[in-house]
């Protein structure tokens, strides 16, 4: 079970991501917003980008979010776009996200989260945007496939939204699981999200 702590100061909001976060079974969320004392329960903390002041100032990570010492990660929500080598200097592990991230994505960045990853938009977690990405062995369709089965989507899903056979989506899956040197989903989307061929 991954526990969320939700530390958001909008109740819209707040209610808006337990709805979404209850389409998962194995998250729950541990307290609520303010509950200082229970981030230590937690194991990752969702909270509004616009409160983490570093952004902009350089102020400590830890002292805007919290008072406590914690090794929950940290998933903010918002449009800003944070200080890359701040963050990177973060000694807990972050994520950020749209405010108007569906479910899947949402879900699927609390469990990389939740595993040790990086999670974000290529633009924050690259250097430039105008490098191309490093796609390692796989190729432009295999990547394709890698990202929506970090979104959570069956085989038969991933057919139609990429308009190809299912037979040939589970062709994809195991060259990406024979490429990656990986056995399953969950280790297939760890590794590509660790190489950079995929982002959350």
């Amino acid at each position: 079970m991954i526990r969320v702590l939700l530390r958001v100061s909008s109740p819209a909001l707040r209610a808006g991501l337990q709805a979404l976060l209850s389409t998962d079974e194995t998250i729950k969320v541990v307290a609520a917003p303010d509950a200082l004392d229970e981030e230590s329960e937690a194991d990752v903390v969702i909270t509004s980008a616009s409160r983490i002041s570093f952004f902009n100032s350089g102020t400590s990570f830890g002292t805007n979010v919290t008072d406590s010492a914690s090794s929950a990660a940290i998933l903010l929500l918002g449009e800003e776009q944070p200080n890359l080598q701040e963050m990177k200097r973060m000694t807990r592990v972050w994520g950020i996200l749209p405010t108007d991230s569906s479910a899947e994505e949402l879900t699927a960045a609390i469990h990389a989260l939740s595993q040790g990853l990086i999670v974000g938009p290529p633009s924050l977690l690259f250097e430039s945007e105008n490098e191309p990405l490093e796609r390692g062995p796989l190729t432009d369709r295999e990547s394709e496939v890698l990202g929506l089965l970090a979104k959570g989507l069956a085989n038969k899903q991933i057919a139609v939204a990429l308009g190809i056979s299912e037979h040939t989506v589970k062709f994809h899956v195991s060259s990406i699981y024979a490429k990656l040197n990986v056995t399953n989903r969950t280790e297939a989307v760890r590794e590509g999200l660790r190489g950079g061929w995929i982002a959350l």
